[in-house]
């Protein structure tokens, strides 16, 4: 396992998390407790977990495995929580108020077991609340030892950009949680560099595209199960999944990742998330597994190397053809300054 710093922090944490919103549902809590266990014992230190993963199961289920530790293996774990979704109130209670956040941290304190979270993310904008509540109750709740550091999580790059600027002198915001894949490059545009630009950490969600990645899905077949991507997917066909997304990239990568895959006499997924983890930007990439199996497969993604070669194929396969401008070449090079 490697480590990295989070964000400008002086936190060190694994360049692998693992997420949990599995558990509880598609994940038993024994399945749960093997797969921290597992995490743990190859060296990762990040969790990441929600109050609204299983509306509040998986926390539970990371609780009463961190109450299973000895305190040397608890120290070692850096937890990481989100909140802004309604869990046991109604829509219009939820957000990000301080009276929503004020119950939700308490909550999920509780579930969890903890007298404190390592990290706290603000796990999408709210249009309804002005963002310096939002960030004023965690520098509170930094203050009151509750939590150590804030992130956000969702957020496109205005957002981050706004938060980040009253953050400074404030509080610690340290990290950005956006979903981030081969798949879904145009976090590059405003998201990653507004993330960069603010010293924050940067820590995909969704690594293998909600499975795609993993080369399990094929042209004719739909996408099943507990996946971000599975259940819209399949309600309606992969047919009307494709028209949501851009058909031809979609294939031309998968098809890359296999070929590449097949060189290197190893899976798709270990590709997909050594291309990740190659991303300048990238902090610590969020696994996801249903399985233990799965978790240590993912795993070994982090003693692969692409060559400089590979890396331009799955480049050109995944690229997102912005149009000229803002995003295209014609607009990189009205906001570049050569000095030669």
């Amino acid at each position: 396992m490697q480590y990295t710093k989070l964000g400008s922090s002086g936190a060190v944490v694994s360049r692998f998390a693992l997420g949990t919103m599995t558990f509880g549902s598609a994940t038993d809590k024994d399945e749960a407790h093997q797969q921290l266990s597992t995490f743990l014992d190859a060296g990762g230190t990040l969790i990441d977990t929600a109050d609204i993963y299983t509306d509040g199961t998986s926390e539970e289920i990371v609780g009463a495995w961190l109450q299973s530790l000895d305190e040397p293996a608890r120290s070692q774990v850096f937890l990481a929580g989100k909140a802004r979704f309604p869990v046991g109130v109604t829509a219009r209670d939820a957000g990000l108020s301080r009276r929503h956040l004020r119950r939700a941290l308490d909550a999920s304190l509780t579930r969890l077991g903890v007298d404190h979270i390592d990290l706290y993310q603000l796990h999408a904008w709210d249009p309804l609340t002005p963002i310096e509540e939002s960030l004023d109750f965690l520098a509170d709740a930094v203050r009151l030892g509750k939590i150590s550091y804030a992130g956000v999580s969702n957020f496109t790059g205005w957002q981050t950009a706004t938060a980040a600027a009253y953050a400074r002198g404030r509080l610690p915001l340290v990290s950005a949680q956006p979903q981030y894949n081969l798949l879904t490059r145009e976090v590059e545009w405003e998201i990653l560099p507004a993330s960069e630009a603010a010293g924050l950490a940067v820590l995909p969600w969704s690594p293998l595209g909600g499975g795609w990645l993993t080369g399990k899905y094929t042209r004719n077949a739909n996408p099943a199960g507990a996946t971000r991507l599975g259940d819209n997917a399949a309600a309606d066909g992969v047919e009307a999944y494709h028209r949501r997304v851009d058909l031809d990239r979609t294939w031309a990568v998968i098809d890359q990742l296999a070929a590449i895959a097949a060189d290197r006499e190893t899976t798709s997924a270990t590709i997909a998330l050594a291309w990740l983890l190659s991303r300048p930007a990238v902090t610590s990439l969020i696994l996801g597994a249903r399985t233990t199996e799965q978790l240590v497969a993912n795993l070994g993604a982090g003693e692969m190397t692409l060559s400089g070669e590979e890396l331009r194929l799955l480049d050109e396969a995944s690229d997102p053809h912005p149009a000229d401008y803002p995003y295209g070449q014609p607009g990189r090079d009205q906001r570049s300054r050569p000095m030669n």
